[in-house]
């Protein structure tokens, strides 16, 4: 049996594997934000199923839910290992847990897969989000300036306990739980009042 080669999704359009509730809607809001459509999904046979809608570009997806040995992993590693040139249309981004480490990087490293260890810097996971969209044609041109500003207001340096478990702090910023919040309110209300009735761009990070 070949490698399954998907169709060219129509938009750019990212899958979530995570039982997590709290992590996955910090994933969200942040892909969301670059106004990508995101769907999250709390186990792996709900993402077998939405695998064969061939719509997705990229799965970001908690590698605790998709052991090596499991028909979960077996299927994104031969998805993502099918180059453009050949009909690839989709890659994957492992999220390992924290202090999961040492359990997880060698199996994804021998599988040459790429992933992000929690907590991670929020300009670094989507540097390496924007670099795999990039591989399989979905945007133009990879992410490397992050913006990191909520309601307008570049954040200060915050002490080191106001991080959150998903995201690390940086010299000049960090994000809580509050802010992530606060900044999806935000960009709803934004959106709200920048789009057109007709949402034809939902899927143009360039817009």
């Amino acid at each position: 049996m070949g490698t399954p080669v998907l169709p060219v999704p129509q938009q750019v359009g990212i899958l979530v594997l995570d039982s997590d509730a709290q992590s996955a809607g910090a994933v969200r809001v942040i892909l969301d934000s670059e106004g990508w459509r995101v769907r999250i999904v709390p186990d792996a046979q709900l993402l077998l199923t939405e695998l064969k809608t061939g719509e997705w570009s990229l799965v970001v997806a908690n590698v605790a839910l998709t052991p090596p040995n499991s028909a979960a992993f077996i299927t994104l590693r031969e998805l993502a290992g099918v180059s453009p040139e050949e009909g690839g249309r989709m890659r994957v981004l492992f999220l390992i847990p924290e202090m999961t480490g040492s359990q997880h990087c060698g199996p994804l490293e021998a599988a040459r897969l790429p992933y992000v260890v929690r907590p991670y810097h929020l300009h670094d996971f989507l540097e390496k989000v924007s670099d795999l969209l990039v591989e399989v044609k979905a945007i133009a041109a990879p992410i490397r300036q992050t913006r990191y500003e909520f309601g307008g207001l570049r954040k200060q340096k915050k002490a080191a306990g106001r991080t959150n478990s998903m995201f690390a702090s940086r010299d000049s910023f960090s994000y809580s739980d509050e802010e992530l919040a606060e900044y999806e309110k935000s960009e709803s209300e934004s959106s709200r009042n920048r789009r057109p009735k007709r949402l034809d761009n939902l899927g143009n990070p360039n817009r």
